[in-house]
């Protein structure tokens, strides 16, 4: 879980800098970078509460 929660956070500050300097400059490269962080974030999230879940259920 460590692991995730580091995950999240650097992925929040990926997101937080790509939209800064998205601001700043006016370049659609760091929208879309951004937009890629995000999904990637949102990706790894599910896998890590399948596996999660799967886990809980072959323990029971």
């Amino acid at each position: 879980m460590l692991v995730l929660r580091l995950l999240l956070v650097l992925g929040l500050i990926a997101m937080s800098v790509s939209l800064g300097v998205y601001f700043i400059s006016k370049d659609k490269r760091y929208l879309r970078f951004s937009w890629q962080i995000i999904k990637f974030t949102l990706v790894i999230v599910f896998i890590a509460a399948v596996l999660y879940a799967v886990g809980r259920i072959i323990l029971l």
